[in-house]
């Protein structure tokens, strides 16, 4: 779960780390007043949506061309920019084109910046552990300094067992070239961060860029949190911070039946039981030549009634131009995703082809029931031949 910048911030202040005071403003006037409340003369407004890039992105029916986070130096100039920003949409390179409403903006104090650091902590893969990761590119894309500038991003993971200690953030504040005040306020941040990331179940804390001011103040200029899901339940006070105008509406309608669904940008629709089935059900679809417009795992325990669901998400997707289902039934029985296949197909008036590969408990039942249904279902036998069916027959339909 994402959670807004001000929202990222102020959990971060009650962990100590080091931030600017701002106001959140749903409204030009709200805008206005939270700047009144600052001391100027520089006031930074930033668009408020779960994408990175806002200050590089664009307003389409701004013809300054100006971006996402502005800086502005009076009062009127906040009004200008909340008045541009609050109700447009914003495109930037994480929105794709067609952008993202601004619904709120962050009015922030300005500073003045001696030096820009990156900062991050999330979960390594590979180890398993916490790790923190650390620059001296700060303001850049992580990635982007990943395949330039290698051997500028600092890595330092910490044992679960053992936790953060201080060798730990004495090699951060060595690598990043800090001393002095600037090295103490930099450790106080570093353990706030750690705190708040593990005390609140984060998969990712992410800080771009971390700034050094001219007085050596260390301060998070920007913030970005992202919460494990399997750990929210732990944390109700969390759940109030969910932005749901910012999720896709598919992969809300999935959670409320407790399907895995997760929206692409292809074609074909994919229902399939089990994470690793659905993943490999992806790749044998790019292999045919088309893509997947989805990722979708319907669960071991799927009932009849969360199939036809996950039918309906997958056809809301105006994008799909056919179905592949792929059930190897397990603990699923292949019955029950035939019995669910056929209610939900005539419950939607199925209008792009389908493909369905049933294999495993009760297969003979599930293909019966399939054969037995008078629609224009196509079988196939295995994976191989469901992906080259579906394919063909999309190709046919268009």
């Amino acid at each position: 779960m994402n959670i807004h910048e001000y929202q990222a911030k102020e959990l971060l202040k009650r962990h100590g780390v080091a931030v600017l005071g701002g106001y959140v403003a749903w409204t030009v006037d709200e805008a206005v007043a939270g700047a009144g409340k600052l001391p100027g003369p520089v006031y930074v407004v930033k668009s408020q949506i779960h994408a990175g890039g806002r200050g590089a992105g664009r307003f389409a029916d701004d013809p300054s061309g100006k971006g996402g986070v502005r800086v502005t130096h009076s009062i009127e100039e906040v009004r200008t920019a909340a008045d541009a920003m609050i109700g447009h949409v914003l495109v930037t390179k994480q929105t794709g084109p067609a952008g993202r409403p601004v619904h709120r903006v962050y009015v922030e104090a300005g500073c003045e910046i001696a030096r820009e650091l990156y900062f991050s902590l999330l979960v390594d893969r590979a180890s398993g552990w916490v790790t923190l990761v650390a620059s001296t590119e700060g303001g850049m894309e992580i990635e982007e300094v990943a395949t330039h500038h290698p051997e500028k991003i600092l890595r330092v993971a910490i044992d679960p067992t053992t936790r953060l200690s201080g060798h730990h953030v004495r090699r951060l504040t060595f690598g990043l070239g800090l001393a002095g005040e600037q090295a103490r306020s930099f450790g106080k941040i570093v353990n706030g961060l750690y705190a708040a990331f593990t005390s609140l179940d984060c998969s990712i804390i992410e800080i771009n860029p971390l700034v050094i001011t001219k007085a050596d103040a260390v301060v998070a200029l920007d913030a970005k949190i992202c919460f494990d899901d399997n750990g929210l339940f732990r944390h109700p006070e969390l759940e109030k911070l969910r932005d749901e105008a910012e999720e896709d509406p598919k992969e809300l309608e999935a959670e409320k039946h407790g399907l895995n669904y997760v929206a692409l940008d292809g074609n074909i629709g994919c229902m399939v039981n089990g994470a690793g089935l659905a993943m490999a059900t992806m790749d044998i679809i790019k292999l045919y030549g088309m893509t997947p417009a989805n990722f979708l795992d319907v669960g071991g325990g799927a009932t009849k009634e969360r199939v036809t669901a996950a039918f309906k998400i997958i056809l809301s997707d105006p994008n799909v131009e056919g179905i592949l289902v792929n059930i190897f039934g397990g603990i699923m029985r292949c019955d029950v995703i035939a019995e669910g296949v056929v209610a939900a197909a005539r419950d939607v008036r199925l209008s792009v082809p389908l493909v369905v590969r049933l294999e495993g408990t009760n297969v003979e039942l599930g293909r019966d029931i399939l054969a037995r249904s008078n629609m224009r279902i196509i079988a196939a036998s295995d994976l191989a031949d469901a992906a080259e069916k579906i394919v063909a027959a999309v190709k046919e339909a268009a």
